[in-house]
């Protein structure tokens, strides 16, 4: 593990010095001659008052890319029978009860074929100061349902939409069924066997004195006291969880320890990691479903204007809201991360979709980026 002027240089060219993000942290890891190469850089700072710097250890809000973490989590359960992804999510939740959800397979709400809405403001009771009722919220969404998808499911699902609602739901499935806050979950079935430093907020500070003044904030929000530092951006993931994790968002990572979580999906799809998880168990998250480039915890490449860049085509990987991403390239054996707090101090400011593709390129020497 190396840090490179090239990807310090991507990372200041590309994306602090446009003002896409106040600081950023990337990883490019490579497998040659059987062992995986990773190279870091970073550039920039915490927040817009450039009081301390942005470095390889900075952890970011991983957003939207805890999904893939916590599907992996996911399959580790269904692997050994704690959870069946072909169950119906009512037979884990009674809060689903009476709602669309009720009868719909696990596995399609993974996959985003679940006919949920994109996103509901469960979060919404506590903007006003009124308190959050849990089950009322798991309630709303399971009922969450779009109008163009109501009834049974159909064999394979509904037409896909992305859904964060469909990931909190099985967050909670993942609890109930152990017994255990989904943060411990994911530290027991992903971080902890693949020694990956990915943490909940709370985690974060049993395991790092420093992480309330090394970590990059992200918004600023009056409602919840200020700037959010140290604690998770995601509003449904703070109403839900507090300082633990959501199915759909929570952790915090360096670029680092989201690479070599890339490295280790890409390790066990080649076969190389059978003791930790079958290849047909990733295989199932990673393939093609019709419809869309939505998978089940991943998504594909879109087409040439894809955030991921000039790729190549089997490569999956997800976007996180608060400027992160992680792409996988099976065939190149190769996993590029990009890790911002674009969000901060707004969340308007979206000049992060122009750069992604040319961060992307730029760590792959593609002909499109930069640096």
């Amino acid at each position: 593990m190396t840090q490179q002027p090239r990807l310090t240089r991507i990372a200041r060219t590309l994306l602090v010095e446009p003002g896409v993000a106040p600081g950023a942290s990337l990883a490019i890891a490579r497998r040659s001659a059987g062992q995986w190469r990773l190279e870091l850089g970073a550039a920039g700072f915490l927040d817009r008052r450039q009081l301390a710097p942005a470095t390889t250890k900075t952890p970011y809000d991983l957003a939207s890319v805890t999904k893939p973490i916590f599907a992996l989590a996911l399959a580790r359960l269904a692997a050994r029978g704690v959870v069946d992804l072909g169950n119906a999510l009512g037979s884990y939740l009674p809060e689903a009860a009476g709602t669309p959800s009720a009868d719909t397979p696990l596995e399609l709400f993974l996959a985003h074929r679940s006919g949920l809405e994109a996103h509901l403001g469960l979060f919404a009771p506590l903007c006003a100061g009124a308190p959050f009722d849990r089950r009322r919220a798991l309630g709303a969404a399971c009922a969450a349902r779009r109008k163009g998808a109501l009834g049974p499911a159909p064999e394979g699902g509904h037409p896909p939409v992305y859904s964060d609602l469909g990931y909190l739901l099985l967050g909670v499935v993942a609890e109930r069924a152990t017994g255990k806050p989904l943060d411990q979950v994911i530290a027991e079935e992903v971080t902890t066997p693949l020694g990956l430093p990915l943490y909940s907020a709370r985690q974060a500070w049993a395991h790092q004195r420093q992480f309330a003044t090394e970590v990059a904030p992200t918004e600023l929000v009056p409602w919840r006291g200020g700037v959010v530092s140290a604690v998770v951006h995601d509003e449904n993931a703070w109403a839900l969880a507090g300082h633990g994790a959501a199915g759909h968002a929570g952790l915090f990572g360096t670029a680092d320890a989201v690479a070599r979580f890339g490295c280790a999906v890409l390790d066990v799809l080649a076969g190389r990691a059978p003791d930790y998880l079958a290849r047909e168990q990733v295989d199932r998250l990673v393939r093609v479903r019709p419809g869309s480039t939505l998978r089940a915890g991943f998504d594909g490449v879109s087409g040439p204007d894809s955030a991921a860049g000039a790729v190549g085509p089997r490569s999956f990987g997800h976007l996180g809201f608060t400027g992160t991403s992680v792409w996988c390239d099976p065939d190149a054996e190769t996993v590029t991360v990009v890790l911002t707090n674009r969000v901060h101090p707004t969340r308007d400011h979206i000049s992060i979709r122009r750069a992604r593709p040319l961060v992307q390129n730029a760590l792959l020497g593609l002909p499109g980026g930069g640096g």
